[in-house]
């Protein structure tokens, strides 16, 4: 276990929760301490008289009787001044906390003032989120019980995604682009999810963008050179189920990210075939139509120039580009996963092995070599039919499938923190992958070439992000202001430049993300909407101007 997880302890709480209620359990704080850092020009003078601590402020010792304040305990280091305005404040009989929060937030004396939370050891949280979808039971790949039907199976052999959607299920403002043999984009799971291009007028035949294709609305079909990314093979609509459905909606499928936006880019014929130079164009237009993510699930032995030179652009502009390994059971090189700034992903059974073989043929198997980042499940894998909205029983194999489990996880990792680079986001991926999950023979301590860093982990890979997602975030408190303080049903947040806000997230004690309404009020002022079930310690991240910008905020 990383340190990043540790980490996380400080944040989680010991808390306990389930299912959609996202219930706040009792006992999340101290209801006989709070923490309070004062400003900078505060000059309490502590005193104890009468069984009360007296500062020498009228309003603040008016709050300490109230309370009945009994102890202030600093919290020093000689060589920190900061620390040296922080204190625990102790009382006497249990309090409203919250209630006093807002009390001693009310003399204008303090920076924050803030619960005592309460913390436990990791070995005791196990949180799960099951979803309602009647197919989950199928897909061994992301809550493997140990009774998967067509294979061998252990439990826990997963990607551990049901904990990883108490963290988070994904952002709508994430676009994900699917090179591939296109999507069967009406299916009724894809419904709203299918990327939109705002800068097209739908049917009248012209380039009302200026981005070189006529009424690209969903994308681009670079085989038939049009508007309408339909698959024709069945490979594309699998792999994209598997990265992005409506999941939880009682139908069909889950999938890794509940939310983020697909970009259909048809690159593959229907014989499951194309060519590199369309591969080339499918990530330049990814890259210059929004897309944070490429998933790849192609490849060939032809290393190109070219197709290097667009991947590392890909990379240079923070668009994370995700390749598998190929099937064909030995260490030759295919790419684009070959290339330094690409994700290279192989493949794993129910059983934890390296697939091989797949179901399919007796020859296949996850490619290898030393290129590869990471596996993650890719045999046996569920999906929807390219052909229909009703049959749900097909299943595929290959690191094909195995790609969109880790493309799925890079999607939520940008849902935390937008602003993550392509070096952060593999680098989150692989020091929290699970290691030594193979054969002993092949998978050892450590990189190998048969399994990279591991099998991937996305709880223990979110938590890690919500450890490191101070990563690019600014705290831009003279230019942003948030009242009232604390907040209930409605934040609002004033830029005093008049900077509005193109999205906002609130993000609770367990790391959970709640998406939340927003409402231009006036040059520079914004109305957050808070959402029902979203109370105490909470971080609010909102993005203008592409920057990225957090403040703390107590929700009552």
């Amino acid at each position: 276990m990383t340190k990043f997880v540790f980490c996380f302890l400080t944040l989680i709480a010991g808390l306990l929760f389930s299912g959609m209620l996202w219930a706040q359990p009792p006992h999340q704080y101290s209801n006989k301490r709070l923490l309070a850092s004062f400003t900078d020009h505060a000059q309490p003078k502590w005193d104890l008289k009468k069984g009360t601590v007296t500062t020498g402020y009228e309003m603040l010792d008016a709050v300490n009787r109230k309370y009945k304040c009994v102890k202030a305990t600093k919290i020093a280091f000689r060589r920190s001044k900061k620390a040296l305005k922080l204190y625990v404040l102790e009382f006497r009989d249990s309090i409203n906390v919250m209630q006093a929060v807002k009390d001693y937030n009310s003399t204008k004396l303090f920076k924050y003032v803030e619960p005592d939370f309460k913390v436990r050891g990791a070995g005791v949280m196990n949180t799960q989120f099951m979803p309602n979808d009647p197919l989950f039971g199928n897909q061994w790949g992301l809550k493997n019980n140990g009774t998967f039907s067509l294979s061998p199976a252990i439990a826990g052999a997963d990607i551990h995604m049901t904990e990883a959607w108490d963290i988070t299920t994904g952002d709508t403002n994430i676009v994900v682009a699917i090179s591939d043999s296109g999507l069967k984009w009406d299916h009724p799971e894809l419904n709203g999810r299918v990327w939109r291009n705002r800068g097209e007028i739908p049917g009248n035949g012209v380039d009302d963008d200026d981005n070189g294709f006529v009424d690209d609305v969903r994308g681009w079909d670079y085989v038939n050179n049009d508007n309408n990314p339909m698959d024709d093979h069945g490979h594309g609509t699998n792999v994209t189920g598997i990265l992005g459905l409506n999941s939880n909606n009682n139908l069909g499928y889950a999938s890794v990210d509940w939310k983020c936006k697909l970009m259909p880019l048809k690159v593959l014929n229907s014989q499951n075939t194309g060519s590199n130079s369309n591969i080339i164009a499918s990530i330049y237009y990814a890259i210059d139509n929004g897309a944070r993510v490429i998933n790849m699930s192609i490849g060939g032995t032809g290393m190109s120039a070219l197709a290097r030179e667009a991947v590392d652009r890909a990379a240079a502009e923070n668009v994370i580009l995700v390749a598998c390994m190929m099937n064909v059971n030995d260490e030759v090189t295919y790419y684009p996963a070959g290339y330094e700034n690409s994700i290279a992903v192989g493949s794993t059974n129910p059983n934890d092995q390296r697939s091989a073989p797949f179901f399919w043929s007796a020859t296949s198997g996850s490619n290898y070599g030393n290129h590869i980042d990471v596996v993650a499940p890719g045999n046996y894998i569920y999906g929807l039919s390219h052909t229909s909205n009703t049959n749900f029983g097909s299943y595929w194999g290959g690191t094909s499938q195995a790609t969109p489990f880790v493309a799925g996880l890079v999607s939520l990792l940008l849902a935390q923190n937008p602003n993550r680079t392509f070096a952060d986001i593999r680098r989150l991926i692989r020091e929290n992958a699970d290691d030594q999950v193979g054969l002993p023979t092949e998978d050892t301590p450590g990189w190998d070439k048969y399994h990279g860093y591991g099998r991937i982990n996305a709880m223990r890979t979110l938590q890690a992000g919500i450890a490191n997602s101070r990563e690019n975030v600014m705290e831009s408190k003279k230019e942003w202001k948030l009242f009232p303080v604390p907040a209930k049903d409605v934040l609002l947040v004033k830029n005093l430049k008049g900077k509005m806000l193109s999205s906002c997230t609130l993000i609770d004690l367990l790391g959970r993300q709640w998406e939340a309404e927003q409402t231009p009020i006036q040059p520079g002022l914004t109305e957050i909407r808070i959402p029902k079930g979203c109370k105490g310690y909470t971080i609010i991240r909102w993005i203008s101007e592409g920057a990225v910008h957090q403040q703390p905020v107590i929700v009552l």
